[in-house]
């Protein structure tokens, strides 16, 4: 499978693809910095500690820090280390097929940050060479970031997962559970899959390497069928499209598909519930927790369509009983890939971990994708 699938898309203009894809990742981060002090807490004791609105900006962590991101938008920004190195090795090389290797070689250097201090510990900071077990993909980038070494609330199934070198056939059909937990459809799948839908590609080239990435970790259907959805939303808002009709083409792209029915249910029941009145934090509930992707997918496809305002919207995704930073960070990548950085809340921006790091990652990315 080629990483771009097509040459190049039909952007509105360069400048606007950039913003596009640093307002994905930003985004992505504000939700998860929202999301991230309130996510083990209910929709009650948030009310409790923080008022009758719920948060309404950032708030600080358990250790008093405010701004600071999770394993979502760790596991994001590897993923699009590498995808960026797999478009780089087909523009160089001719060679395509190789994403889903690339990817999995990212994923591995992530979960050295989850077991080491910093970068001077592990053997992935470097400029070249070889990692430890016969790691042979590539160094250096993000694993020599110390602010990445972390470990915020990481999922079982990514942990485990990745514990497995496996890389899914390209050959197989999507629809049958993966090797790796196939019972898990956790939202860490999905939570890092926004990616995928920002290079050139069409929707079946992004929703498919999405899935199969996703596989790596999760094996059920619904877990690497809501990956797959988010990054076909993503192609389609990066090239100017609403929110709306963003999870229509998604849904008719996932029916193609054996097994879809929980994903496109959940979305459904997102579309549904954004017609039927003043949006808030009861109806968010409706639809679940968040700790499995559909409900995490369908969760910030709600709030993305349900307030027009990108503040309200992130607010809305995070002030729930559940999974609070992943449901904003997919919120935000949503939102962000829509309105590009500049409709991003700034004075949230501001404070976020790593924003810097984050954007040059984010223009690495771009003009990677729009060389010839």
């Amino acid at each position: 499978m080629s990483v771009t699938g097509i040459g190049r898309p039909d952007w509105q203009t360069e400048a606007v693809y950039r913003a596009r894809v640093r307002g994905c990742l930003l985004g992505g981060a504000i939700g998860d910095a929202l999301g991230y002090p309130i996510e083990f807490v209910s929709l009650e004791g948030i009310r409790s500690a923080h008022g009758p609105r719920g948060v309404t900006g950032l708030v600080p962590d358990a250790d008093g820090v405010v701004g600071r991101v999770s394993d979502d938008t760790q596991m994001t920004l590897f993923t699009v280390e590498g995808l960026r190195q797999a478009h780089a090795r087909e523009r160089r090389k001719g060679i395509g097929g190789g994403a889903p290797r690339l990817v999995r070689w990212a994923y591995e250097r992530w979960l050295e940050t989850q077991r080491r201090p910093g970068p001077a510990d592990s053997a992935f900071s470097g400029s070249g060479g070889h990692g430890p077990g016969g790691y042979a993909g590539p160094t250096g980038g993000l694993a020599a970031q110390s602010w990445l070494y972390a470990r915020r609330a990481p999922g079982n199934a990514c942990l485990s997962g990745l514990e497995q070198d496996h890389v899914p056939d390209p050959a197989l059909r999507l629809g049958p559970p993966g090797a790796v937990n196939p019972q898990s459809k956790g939202c860490g799948a999905v939570m890092r899959s926004a990616p995928f839908g920002l290079g050139p590609v069409t929707e079946d080239v992004a929703f498919g390497l999405a899935a199969r990435c996703a596989q790596m970790t999760h094996g059920h259907p619904t877990g690497y069928y809501a990956a797959g959805a988010l990054a076909a939303m993503v192609v389609h808002l990066v090239a100017g499209e609403s929110v709306e009709s963003a999870v229509l083409r998604a849904l008719r792209l996932l029916a193609r598909h054996p097994g879809h029915e929980e994903t496109s249910a959940a979305l459904r029941r997102a579309l549904d519930l954004a017609d039927a009145g003043e949006p808030g934090s009861e109806q968010v509930e409706r639809l679940g927790a968040g700790w499995v992707a559909e409900e995490a997918l369908a969760i910030a496809v709600y709030c993305a369509l349900a307030r027009p305002r990108v503040a309200d919207a992130l607010l809305l995704s995070v002030n729930h009983s559940g999974d609070s930073d992943s449901t904003g960070a997919i919120c935000g990548n949503l939102l962000g890939a829509r309105h590009g950085d500049h409709g991003l809340p700034q004075e949230w921006l501001e404070r976020v971990e790593g924003r810097a790091w984050i954007a040059v990652t984010a223009d690495d990315f771009a003009t990677e994708c729009v060389r010839r």
